[in-house]
């Protein structure tokens, strides 16, 4: 206890995990502010003291419930879906638990068993970042907790510097197996560097050949961006500009004239790479390929991050800093200039002749 102006007697106690309480014990006598004291620190320990969180009756699926409805539509439709896939996961484990009752222990439980499910670890780590993020909500906007009944969350280490690229040979191997509407989104996608859904969702009202520009507007990090088009994928637009369909406003389109559904891209995708004896390789490896074949060019890093619409460059410098030797060349040559070693030889002869007999 302490005193303040007044001589008001004032109580700070301070709980583990919980907000400490710092209040007015309103007298003067210091007999009943010890009896008051002793009273607050028995409702604690007997817990009727803090209001109880409304969340403590409140389950997983309740939380997700509410996280779809009021949070998710805020977001990208690739991050929306992000979410409903990873719901299918979390609701079967966590579904009828009560938020107090989740802990690191049933986390690590919940990663063995997508680990043996064959879940790769980007999977497992976005499922996880959807759980932590619902938590954080019910803490922090929805008061459903007053804090989380987890620490933060370790998520699966990722091999994302190992991803595989096209070489040259594969890629003008893949396009020869290519059926000539596939043909076009390949070519695209290795030079835009577009995600598959940015791709298929193009419209014309997002072109603008005049700028040798497109607009991005639903992206994964919910920000719109613009995408430079160098001459090959410029070609491509403006072919696809004297047939288009009037049906709707889509760049690429079915021979029905509707957006090209994801799952016969795939599938016609993976025929060709069967024909082109590529393995390990998915749709998102043209953009890879896109990165990597900028990276080897000498192109820096953060102009690199641009072009993918990545959000922080330490995400781009993870995955391609290790491809980008011939962008650090272009340092060390410049130094050439001043210190090129043929020039200093040649003032060496010609001092040495100077000084002879």
């Amino acid at each position: 206890m302490f005193k303040r102006s007044g001589g008001i007697w004032w109580v700070c106690i301070r709980q583990k995990n919980a907000k400490p309480i710092q209040k007015s014990l309103q007298t003067t006598d210091r007999k009943l502010a010890k009896s008051i004291e002793a009273k607050i620190r028995t409702e604690i320990v007997e817990g009727k003291y803090y209001k109880k969180p409304i969340g403590n009756d409140k389950t997983f699926s309740q939380l997700v419930d509410k996280f779809v409805k009021e949070y998710a539509p805020k977001k990208s439709v690739n991050m929306q879906n992000s979410y409903a896939a990873s719901i299918k996961h979390l609701i079967p484990f966590f579904g009828d638990s009560h938020l107090s009752s989740i802990t690191r222990k049933n986390i690590s439980r919940y990663k063995v068993l997508r680990r043996d499910e064959g879940a790769k670890p980007s999977t497992i780590n976005s499922e996880l970042a959807m759980l932590s993020r619902a938590f954080t909500l019910a803490v922090d906007e929805w008061e459903w907790l007053t804090n989380k009944p987890f620490l933060k969350i370790t998520r699966e280490k990722e091999n994302n510097e190992k991803g595989k690229y096209l070489t040259a040979d594969e890629g003008k191997t893949l396009l020869e197996n290519c059926p000539e509407w596939l043909k076009d989104l390949v070519v695209f996608a290795l030079n835009t560097g577009l995600r598959q859904d940015e791709q298929l969702s193009l419209t014309w009202q997002r072109v603008s050949l005049l700028r040798k520009t497109i607009l991005i507007q639903e992206t994964k990090s919910g920000k719109p961006r613009s995408v430079p088009l160098n001459q090959t994928a410029i070609s491509i637009l403006e072919q696809r500009a004297k047939t288009r369909c009037i049906k709707n406003d889509f760049v690429f389109i079915s021979s029905h004239g509707a957006k090209i559904n994801k799952q016969t891209l795939i599938s016609a995708f993976k025929k060709a790479l069967r024909e082109s004896g590529i393995s390990d390789f998915g749709w998102h490896g043209l953009r890879r390929t896109f990165a990597t074949r900028l990276a080897h060019k000498g192109l820096d890093i953060y102009k690199i991050s641009k072009l993918l619409g990545h959000e922080n460059v330490s995400t781009t410098q993870k995955r391609y800093a290790h491809h980008c030797t011939e962008s650090l060349r272009v340092g060390v040559e410049i130094l050439d200039v001043d210190y090129n070693l043929t020039t200093i030889d040649e003032k060496r002869v010609f001092s040495d002749a100077s000084k002879s007999p």
